[in-house]
């Protein structure tokens, strides 16, 4: 595992991988920042009409009370969605995986496993979809767990394991449906969920760190690429040419 790890980092900077992660780090700062302007703007909204309303809850003499409230919210919104960005690197990342699945596998296959069976192009509304229901899945359990981060920092944990579990999930399915129907690459994930789960234990660290995590899709779908192929055992294709030169 590893060894699978080494090899997906030191491939990320090569040149046939250079130009997808640019693209893939292009797309991820664009969702981000789209993210943040949402979040800003409603924010915003809220504080505004927010006011607005208690006044007329309140009366008059709350105004100038009611402002300094308004902009305390404003500053704090701020700092908000900077934490909300952040804290949503690994759904951003999941969604702009699927968007480069199969570059980096035909990559790394190029590289590391000419002599095996290329793996078929996923359909690309498939790829994107199961990115989208990941990413969808990783904020609802992040704010499920987000009251917890005041206890202790339990919630903190409990967000890094999420992120192990949810990542390694995916990251390995988009590798395995390239060889296996949808629901032989989920049955093969749940008959090794351990070491997958291992796995995503690798892809949470690499999201942990800021600006790095950015290249989170290449390294995580090489690496996984790896994971899969180790993972099938012995290949027909490679051991029946062996068999024939004895």
């Amino acid at each position: 595992m590893l060894d699978a790890a080494v090899k997906a980092l030191s491939q990320m900077m090569s040149p046939p991988m250079r130009s997808i992660l640019w693209r893939s780090i292009g797309l991820a700062l664009v969702l981000i920042v789209v993210l943040a302007i949402g979040l800003q703007r409603l924010l915003s909204w809220f504080a505004t009409y927010g006011e607005v309303w208690l006044e007329g809850l309140l009366g008059p003499s709350w105004h100038s009370s009611l402002e300094v409230l308004s902009w305390i919210i404003s500053i704090a919104a701020g700092f908000g969605v900077v934490f909300g960005s952040v804290f949503l690197m690994p759904a951003i990342t999941s969604l702009v995986a699927s968007f480069f699945v199969d570059d980096v596998a035909e990559v790394v296959e190029r590289e590391y496993y000419p002599a095996e069976r290329p793996g078929m192009a996923l359909p690309f509304n498939q790829a994107v979809l199961e990115g989208i229901k990941t990413a969808l899945l990783t904020i609802v359990v992040y704010l499920a767990a987000l009251p917890l981060v005041f206890l202790a920092g339990a919630g903190f944990l409990i967000f890094f394991l999420a992120a192990a579990w949810l990542l390694g999930r995916e990251y390995f399915e988009l590798a395995a449906m390239r060889f296996r129907s949808p629901e032989d690459a989920k049955a093969m994930r749940r008959d090794n969920a351990a070491t997958i789960f291992t796995a995503g234990l690798f892809i949470a660290a690499f999201v942990s760190i800021p600006v790095v995590n950015l290249a989170t899709p290449i390294f995580g779908m090489a690496f996984m690429v790896h994971m899969h192929k180790r993972l099938s055992g012995p290949r027909p294709e490679l051991i029946e040419p062996a068999r024939q030169m004895r």
